[in-house]
């Protein structure tokens, strides 16, 4: 595996305290205008980190959310609930046993677990099974009595409302109840008869005797598919109409069925057969209680991944009535909504900001301002279980990001929840920047029905995309860095380190001012972290930071600290001035005497550079002393072969005008039984060299050297 990538996942935990500037949103705008005119945009940006909004287009309009009102959903139940909860299904035993039979009645409870199917097993029967199992297990095979379903953990409409009529026809759209069979849905799958004209062939899996089909599909010459189908909006009876060509090798479609009550029973009914439990009905009025089992499929956090990164209607649903019994002693639309509004306020938000009539978003009547759903992240981001929360959203080639975003260079740096519904697009979710932030962003855009979908998709993909790039867009850098430190360990000692490092990046391209503030401010947007070019400067602090920084973590925290006054990172607190700033500060290099040294003071001009740039300094500006070894002597220095122990100084080259303290800078290497050898950025041979000091000093025409040593800090 690729060593970036092997250290990838140990790039997000550093933090620093940057001065977040507002990030410029508009060309997002003009972008989705120009390619989906007529729909309306909707979008918020905001700093977990600094806890405020930083990027807002219509931010506080409603907009119809789609599959993103899951992350409502999931955020109130991973709040309430405890991680270890999981629906239930009881089965209790009343009655006598009579050479193994039971004379009496079961009671089932269903309290909305939507996986009893083949999704964490191999066999859709399998939990029903271990139910009918564990009847056996009391020495049973025959019963004589009734089944109870008891369904009273949910009240109210269990079918959900709102909704387009299409929904309900479609395997998305599943009736929910508080017991429920494989999705509440069937998988019809047909195939051409033997001839032209026959009737196709047809199957139901899983078929447990409770859905009817009315087959009127007709096998045709060649490969035509043209098949249709409608279910009885009360009854489990699908017909099939259409044609299918004879040279079809086979189709399927995954539909709803109708009242999962009946489903249920049948499908329960199915597993005493198929586990040789004879069962004959006869009414019993037993009310003796033999044994008490539950039954559970799985827990809450393979709930919300199902939601959240599967975008899992019925599982979605069946969590918001779940909810609602849990919280607010209802289960049903209305208690799950009494309960995430109880969420709301308790996270200090505003319920009236979210419009909700269901649990999975499909109701186009939901409504959401994305500004109040980059808070509700972002409070999860910070919530105790916010991890987890996190965790359970898709992320590009995962879960309903599987085809989205596939070629994006660094997938770890994003998770989100996907959404649509028709004329409604939307992606929510979280972008860790390389400062060690995390936003919360959302993006909606709202109809988009002259459009295509998959354009639409396209157009939020690009800009989430690009959002991270922007955040991150020295984030490749940072990964080089890492690589370097990594594998430098064996490398000891301050003098050691930066031989090794400045030596490494040796070839390294020249680019005169390759770096800036990021997506941190404004003035200058360049990367914070940047190796595929250096300046001078910008050389120098990389290799320091590389040699000082005591583990790969902490480099890019490193690195701010040697660029900016108290690690805060904006243009005004860079330090500019190489010897003024840098070395007087006195933190991390201080000047070091040198022979026949003679000075000059110099008063940099701050109020005009920084007003240059359109800002104003607000601090005094102080003479400064420059103490440098003449030219003439440095070279004769440089000529000489170097008998003392090994170090690595910095240098400045004194210029002549005096608004200016050091014009160039670099590294000095100097080894025992040999003469000293510069390394620096050459703007002349536009890359890191290293180079005889007396051959390079004697091309200048300079008054001096300077020579600064560096402080482990």
């Amino acid at each position: 595996m690729n060593k970036l990538f092997k250290i990838a996942s140990r790039l997000l935990p550093f933090l620093v305290a940057p001065l977040f500037a507002h990030v410029n949103v508009a060309s997002y705008k003009s972008y989705v205008d120009s390619l989906l005119p007529g729909t309306t945009f909707g979008m918020s940006l905001r700093s977990v980190k600094m806890g405020k909004e930083i990027g807002n287009i219509n931010g506080n309009e409603m907009f119809t959310p789609a599959s993103t009102l899951k992350t409502l959903t999931t955020a109130a139940a991973i709040h309430f609930l405890p991680l270890n909860y999981e629906p239930k299904t009881e089965i209790t035993v009343f009655g006598d046993i009579r050479k193994r039979t039971l004379i009496g009645s079961l009671k089932i409870r269903g309290e909305g677990d939507p996986n009893i199917s083949a999704r964490y097993y191999d066999d859709p029967f399998y939990m029903l099974n271990a139910m009918v199992d564990s009847i056996r297990a009391m020495d049973v095979d025959t019963i004589i009595g009734e089944i109870d379903l008891d369904t009273s953990y949910y009240t109210g409409p269990w079918k959900a409302e709102n909704w387009r009529r299409n929904f309900y026809d479609s395997w998305y759209g599943a009736e929910i109840g508080p017991l429920g069979f494989n999705d509440n849905c069937v998988t019809i799958r047909f195939w051409p008869g033997y001839f032209s004209g026959d009737t196709a062939v047809v199957s139901i899996q899983p078929n447990v005797g409770y859905v009817k089909v009315v087959n009127n599909l007709k096998t045709v010459k060649g490969r035509k598919k043209k098949w249709v189908y409608g279910i009885d909006p009360d009854k489990s009876i699908i017909t099939l109409g259409g044609t299918i060509g004879e040279d079809v090798d086979s189709a399927s479609m995954v539909l709803p069925i109708r009242n999962p009550i009946g489903y249920f029973r049948a499908a329960f009914m199915y597993a005493l057969r198929n586990r040789g439990v004879v069962f004959k009905e006869r009414k019993s009025s037993s009310n003796t209680e033999l044994k008490k089992m539950s039954f559970s499929s799985a827990p809450l956090l393979s709930i919300l991944d199902e939601i959240n990164q599967r975008s899992q209607n019925f599982h979605a649903e069946t969590l918001l009535r779940n909810l609602g019994a849990q919280i607010s002693g209802e289960g049903s639309v209305e208690g799950g909504r009494k309960a995430e509004r109880k969420f709301l306020l308790e996270m200090d938000l505003n319920p009236t900001d979210f419009d909700v009539w269901d649990g999975s978003g499909l109701s186009p009547e939901n409504k959401v301002k994305p500004s109040a759903v980059t808070k509700l992240l972002a409070k999860m981001a910070r919530h105790p279980k916010g991890e987890y929360y996190i965790n359970s959203f898709a992320s590009p080639g995962v879960g309903s990001g599987a085809k989205r975003m596939q070629n994006f260079e660094a997938p770890w740096l994003t998770r989100f929840k996907t959404g649509y519904i028709a004329e409604v697009h939307a992606l929510v979710g979280y972008i860790y920047t390389v400062d060690g932030d995390t936003l919360t962003a959302a993006m909606y855009l709202n109809g988009t029905n002259t459009n295509p979908d998959c354009k639409s998709k396209d157009v939020l993909d690009t800009l989430w995309m690009r959002l991270i790039s922007y955040t991150n867009n020295d984030y490749k850098s940072l990964l080089q860095m890492k690589t370097l430190w990594l594998d430098a360990q064996g490398v000891s000692g301050l003098n050691k380190r930066l031989d090794y490092f400045s030596k490494r990046l040796i070839g390294t391209p020249y680019k005169l001012g390759p770096m800036g503030e990021g997506h941190l401010d404004t003035v200058d947007d360049k990367p914070l972290v940047y190796l595929d070019s250096v300046d001078c400067v910008t050389y120098l602090e990389h290799v320091v930071a590389l040699a000082m920084a005591k583990s790969e973590k902490s480099l890019y925290r490193q690195l701010q600290r040697l660029r900016y006054k108290g690690s805060k990172v904006s243009f005004l607190t860079r330090k500019h001035f190489l010897l003024d700033d840098w070395v007087g500060e006195g933190k991390y290099a201080k000047v070091v005497p040198m022979e026949g040294e003679v000075s000059v003071t110099r008063t940099m001009p701050k109020k005009e550079f920084f007003r240059n740039h359109n800002l104003t300094y607000t601090g005094k500006e102080n003479p400064l002393t420059i103490r440098y070894m003449p030219l003439d002597e440095a070279i004769e220095m440089a000529k000489r072969t170097y008998k003392g122990v090994m170090k690595v100084l910095g240098i400045g080259i004194v210029g002549t005008s005096d608004k200016i303290d050091f014009t160039h800078t670099g590294f000095v290497i100097f080894m025992p039984g040999q003469k000293p050898v510069m390394r620096h950025a050459s703007s002349q041979r536009r890359q890191v060299v290293e180079v005889p000091l007396a051959e390079y000093l004697q091309t200048r025409k300079i008054p001096g050297v300077t020579f600064f040593k560096f402080i482990q800090h």
